[in-house]
């Protein structure tokens, strides 16, 4: 198929990939460390037994307290004589020194061979110090502060013990219903390719094998992200331009920052769930892209290929993942208990154990756990890196710089320092629990800064706080309970009367923490509960309102977009969360932060996203009144689109010149001037955006294509240059093909998708 491409549209420009190279080095271009590694693996392999190598393929959770009884029966016993017996590679949810050394102890002293265990953990946005959710971390578009915040979850980790993290979650989506979106980068494939890369370059350093340093996993390969109807673990159905162009790029970035694990994903793709599927493991990550990490499933994932209606029984789930490139059995017992056997009745050849565990081996290498399998496990290290207090400087600053503000009129923010009297109204100003967000399992609950203590460091006004409503009832500090309070309004009186008084009402609502995550997709995604009749009753009586929203995901809000002065997206930002919005929302921290993701104006409208495709009818109005590609009920625009954010700065742009150099040094040279017009210094994101006009598959309206993160004083004028190259000028086509075509661009630059000079240029 691809020889049919080449000779049929000979005028293309070919390369290999956006990057004009293979997404990795091939063996013989890694150095002599590389091969040493290979010849203790090879070494190793050759005096394994079949079960032994099964059992580096077998991952357990942490199934009994390690420091109390040894189990005696059940399932934990017979997880335990595995454990003895060399059948486990891996466990996860095992941390603290103590534990871990615990359970190292009986890997590596007793078994035959003394491999030692890799411990894996969801390190998502924090150990015990708590940065923001990882999608309001993408807010942010600053890669070194994203990739510091790794750093430090990497460093806290690693002095628990644990060695690898099941981060960062690189699936693009689209939809906000999904719970999902709060672990990942937003909607644009570019954006996310960059905070991807920045993720894995923080957990895992410039050495692997350092006590700060953890391995990451790039999760969840492939589509997890676009599942149908916004439910979690549901059916992907995509066709292959929007897999190789928008699904695909943030995992091979991944891997160009060395990558050294991955995960793959519960959803199916082409009817062949992701766990099995030869294609996305064999073909494509460890074939096309040489990667040469291992591929752990996803919990369970492997036996819910019979539910999925793949495999009729366990035996044939580990046939067929086996073969198919998965190489660790998170949570199954299918490999350890079938893969034997399947071996034997030559179902799975033994060379693909070989491949496999020769992956994982490798890994436990890098890690330096051969060369000392306890040096991970510091009770001193541990007690002086877990929570120490410098770190809380690191989540302030990334938590600072991932709020947007999306809405300021009539000069409400920043706030004046003393003389006014402020009403807080909202249940999750007072939360020191709920901004932890979700996946924040080793951290301890209720530790976050709230709203109402960040306020209390300005005492130059008067602060009256009113709870309002209950945004939860029931249990909301266990993370598989939340139950949404739709009945009982008798707060409402107290902050109505708060309100009436002041001179500034600051409400917060939004999503408790627990409200997005895993499991956790949302049919609705307005403000959950009595909210918006609270935020209507008080803005009866005060309309000078700020909101600030904590949330996991892109709310409906159109209501507060059209009648309030000031919106500002806090989401659910980590242990200093109270300080970095008292500070935004006081004028001393000038926002920057711009949307990874468009914000609908209804849920009727999702999926949204800014770089979609323009359809053979396209926007019209005044044209054709009813047949053209819209809602009757609806605008097509989002309510806040991607790139978004404001700031107490005021930025021009002008003077947009484009240099086209392609024919003879195979670039387009941008520089557009950004002046600061305010008395504020500020930071802005400048975005570049492109459009590909006519093309042998059609490409998006626009497409993210650079951007950069600049600080300009008041006044100042600085100009930002860009340059783009075939590695943003292509696209995949169909067969999976790299390539650039020849043509008419159009050209985008601005602070946000919609607020943009345009231009336009040919190659």
């Amino acid at each position: 198929m691809r020889l049919l491409s080449l000779l049929i549209v000979p005028v293309l420009l070919f390369s290999c990939s956006p990057k004009d190279g293979d997404s990795s080095q091939s063996a013989a271009d890694k150095g002599a460390d590389y091969d040493a590694i290979t010849q203790k693996v090879d070494s190793l392999l050759a005096i394994m037994t079949l079960e032994e190598k099964v059992g580096q393929m077998n991952q357990y959770n942490g199934f009994w307290n390690v420091t109390g009884p040894t189990p005696q029966d059940g399932d934990a016993a017979d997880k335990y004589e595995h454990l003895r017996s060399g059948l486990v590679g891996s466990m996860l949810n095992v941390r603290g020194v103590e534990n871990v050394r615990a359970v190292q102890k009986i890997a590596v002293e007793e078994t035959r061979l003394g491999i030692p265990l890799i411990i894996g953990f969801d390190v998502i946005h924090g150990y015990e110090t708590m940065s923001p959710i990882p999608l309001a971390e993408s807010a942010s578009w600053d890669m070194e502060a994203i990739k510091r915040s790794a750093e430090v979850a990497a460093a806290e980790a690693a002095a628990a013990g644990i060695n690898w993290t099941f981060a960062p979650m690189v699936d693009i989506s689209r939809d906000a219903r999904w719970g999902r979106v709060m672990e990942g980068g937003g909607e644009d494939p570019y954006l996310g390719s960059m905070i991807a890369a920045a993720r894995v370059k923080g957990f895992q350093g410039d050495d692997l094998s350092a006590v700060n340093t953890i391995a990451a996993c790039a999760k969840h390969f492939a589509g997890y992200g676009f599942s149908e109807s916004g439910k979690d673990y549901n059916t992907v159905d995509v066709g292959t331009s929007t897999l190789y162009n928008q699904i695909f790029p943030p995992f091979q970035a991944s891997i160009d920052a060395g990558v050294r694990t991955f995960m793959n994903s519960f959803n199916e793709l082409n009817g062949v769930p992701a766990t099995g599927n030869a294609f996305l493991q064999r073909d494509i990550l460890k074939g096309e892209w040489k990667f040469d990490g291992f591929v752990v499933s996803d919990w369970g994932s492997i036996a819910e290929m019979i539910p999925h209606g793949y495999a009729k029984d366990n035996r044939e789930a580990a046939m067929h993942a086996a073969n198919a490139g998965s190489d660790m059995d998170m949570e199954s017992y299918a490999y350890v208990a079938e893969l034997v056997s399947l071996v034997e009745d030559g179902k799975v050849k033994e060379s693909l154990i070989d491949d496999a565990v020769g992956r994982i081996l490798r890994v436990k290498y890098e890690l330096g756990l051969f060369d000392d399998p306890y040096r991970y496990c510091d009770e001193t290290r541990e007690k002086e890196v877990i929570g120490n207090p410098a770190f809380q400087e690191d989540v302030l600053d990334m938590a600072k710089k991932s709020i947007v503000l999306l809405k300021n009129e009539g000069g409400i923010l920043p706030l004046k320092p003393s003389g006014q009297r402020i009403a807080v109204i909202g249940q999750l100003a007072a939360e020191n629990n709920s901004p932890l967000g979700s996946w924040r399992i080793a951290s301890k609950d209720s530790t976050a800064v709230s709203l109402l203590d960040g306020l209390a460091a300005y005492p130059g006004n008067q602060i009256t706080y009113a709870k309002g409503v209950d945004v939860t009832v029931g249990n909301t500090a266990f993370v598989f309970e939340t139950e949404i309070n739709e009945t009982d309004n008798s707060d409402f009186s107290s902050a109505i009367s708060a309100a009436r008084g002041a001179d500034v009402v600051i409400m917060a609502l939004g999503e408790h923490g627990f409200q997005s995550g895993e499991g956790r997709s949302r049919a609705e995604i307005g403000l959950p509960g009595l909210q918006q009749e609270l935020l209507e009753a008080v803005y009866a009586v005060n309309k000078n309102i700020v909101l600030v929203l904590h949330n996991g995901r892109p709310l409906t809000i159109p209501w507060a977009a059209e009648n309030l002065p000031a919106i500002v997206e806090a989401w659910q930002l980590g242990s200093q969360s109270g300080n970095a919005i008292a500070q935004v929302l006081y004028g001393d921290y000038n926002p920057s932060g711009k949307l990874p993701m468009s914000f609908p104006r209804s849920v009727g409208q999702v999926p949204i996203y800014y770089n979609h495709k323009n359809t053979g009818r396209p926007v019209s109005p005044g044209e054709n009144l009813v047949f053209w590609s819209h809602y009757n009920d609806e605008s097509n625009d989002p309510l806040y689109a991607f790139g978004h954010g404001l700031s107490y700065s005021s930025f021009d742009y002008a003077n947009l010149q484009v240099e086209n150099n392609y024919a003879s040094q195979g670039s387009i040279k941008v520089s557009v001037d950004v002046t600061n017009s305010s008395d504020v210094d500020g930071k802005e994101v400048v975005q570049l955006y492109i459009h590909d006009m006519h093309a042998s598959v059609t490409r998006p309206v626009m497409e993210l294509k650079g951007f950069d993160l600049s600080s300009i004083g008041a006044g100042e004028t600085k100009t930002v240059e860009f340059e783009l190259t075939d590695a943003e000028l292509g696209f995949y086509n169909n067969d999976g093909v790299w390539i650039v075509e020849p043509g008419m661009f159009k050209l985008f630059v601005g602070t946000s998708s919609t607020e943009t000079m345009s231009s336009q240029f040919e190659i």
